[in-house]
């Protein structure tokens, strides 16, 4: 600081200090006891709290974590199986996705092989039926989705979707 400005500090606390100066001793342990109060309450508010709340929500916060880690864990491993498991023929491929087909879906589903893509229409199919038979495809068949065109119903059994799925098969 430079001398004038110590000089003006200085003049502006000087009423505060003449102030302080003709409380009395009992007056002046109040505000200093006060102030103190204050100042730790300010402390814990900052410093503190937000620390041992942290502390608090750690062990929880870690449970979840770990959780995650080992779903995360598990879709790796599923993920090696399926990159692991040998190349399906076309034929072959056709063959899994018309009996997984067949099986879970049942009439609510046609199937149109045009190439190397097949067309799956769908007509009130059940959101588990779907799930199931996408499950089916993907490790039977080797097939996963190329294009989707799916609508969602309302059904008295719960949800069901109806529209086009597009389906890629092996090279012929």
């Amino acid at each position: 600081m430079t001398r004038s400005s110590t000089h003006t500090v200085a003049t502006r606390l000087g009423p505060l200090h003449a102030r302080w100066m003709q409380l009395a001793s009992r007056e002046r342990s109040m505000l200093l006891i006060a102030l103190s109060v204050v100042l730790l309450a300010m402390t814990w508010q900052l410093l503190l709290g937000p620390a041992l709340q942290t502390l608090r929500t750690a062990s929880a916060q870690a449970q979840v974590l770990d959780t995650q880690l080992q779903h995360m864990q598990s879709l790796q491993a599923r993920a090696k199986a399926l990159q692991q498991q040998a190349p399906l023929g076309y034929d072959d491929a056709v063959r899994a996705l018309n009996l997984a087909t067949k099986q879970t879906l049942g009439a609510t589903a046609q199937i149109n092989i045009s190439g190397e893509r097949a067309s799956v229409t769908l007509q009130a199919t059940s959101a588990d039926a779907l799930a199931q038979w996408l499950a089916q495809v993907r490790l039977n068949a080797r097939s996963t989705p190329v294009e989707a065109r799916l609508t969602r119903i309302a059904a008295p059994a719960g949800v069901a979707w109806s529209g086009v799925l597009v389906m890629g098969l092996p090279e012929r």
